[in-house]
């Protein structure tokens, strides 16, 4: 079976869904895909359930009723993906913010260097961004400065949607106790990989604005990020984070990394 699984959540994304299927597809390296649509009333599931017969048992779809966040619609997509026996899960946007071209290097982090999470990262060399106005890019990467200062988490891209975890990674995370929907749930998935002393790494990519469809962007997801990460840290204080032994593998001595938590209880 394809052992790398790409989660992509939609919603009104009917201008890129066929576009970037075929694109992931086109890749030399073989990924399956698991479109999560919530309820899109533009039409998005249809076209998934048209593209579904061209590309069997590689193309998915679960369609849930409602808008119900992006946090649940990856969580959803999680627990689908480690009952089917994926070992790499993969998220990525819809609108080619993220080039699909880069899920290899990711794969690549986890699967060959061994890492537990690979994250494209857009401001670990510089501010690589295209296409963003620059009060957009200011916030996005004051965000990530603001996580880093109040959490002591050495992730350049606090923030970033475009990841690979193992399977161990998500076997370890309470996924049914994520707190956040929005964008907040990215940040608390990388401080919880993090705390529980999984090998992270950075991974630099482009990140290019869409130029199809409608942003889903808000104020309430900005505010549910500031103070939640406040939150965050603070609820840490009263909790352990203590691997199952079957999550622990051996970290070779001469590994470098990104983001260097040890196993121990933080």
């Amino acid at each position: 079976m394809n052992n790398g699984l790409v989660l992509i959540p939609t919603y009104n994304e009917r201008e890129n869904a066929e576009l970037i299927i075929r694109k992931v597809f086109s890749l030399p390296k073989a990924f399956n895909v698991l479109i999560i649509d919530d309820g899109s009333p533009d039409g998005t599931a249809a076209i998934i359930r048209n593209l579904m017969p061209e590309f069997p048992g590689r193309l998915f779809l679960e369609e849930r009723k409602g808008k119900l966040g992006l946090g649940t619609a990856y969580i959803h997509g999680f627990k689908w993906a480690l009952a089917h026996g994926y070992e790499y899960i993969f998220e990525m946007d819809a609108d080619f913010s993220h080039n699909p071209d880069d899920l290899i290097r990711l794969y690549d982090a986890c699967a060959h260097q061994e890492y537990d999470l690979a994250i494209g990262s857009r401001y670990i060399q510089g501010v690589n961004v295209v296409n963003w106005p620059m009060n957009r890019v200011l916030m996005s990467w004051f965000a990530s400065a603001y996580v880093r200062f109040i959490t002591g988490m050495p992730i350049m891209d606090a923030t970033a949607g475009f990841k690979c975890y193992t399977a161990r990674v998500l076997r370890t995370i309470p996924l049914d106790q994520i707190r956040f929907v929005g964008y907040a749930f990215q940040i608390e998935m990388k401080w919880l990989t993090y705390k529980f002393g999984f090998r992270i790494k950075e991974v630099p990519i482009i990140f290019t604005d869409r130029t199809r469809g409608t942003s889903k962007m808000s104020k309430g997801i900005v505010q549910e990020a500031f103070l939640g990460v406040i939150r965050m840290k603070i609820s840490s204080w009263f909790r352990r984070f203590e691997r199952p032994a079957a999550a622990l593998t051996a970290v070779p001595a001469s590994a470098t990394m990104s983001a260097t938590p040890t196993p121990e209880t933080r």
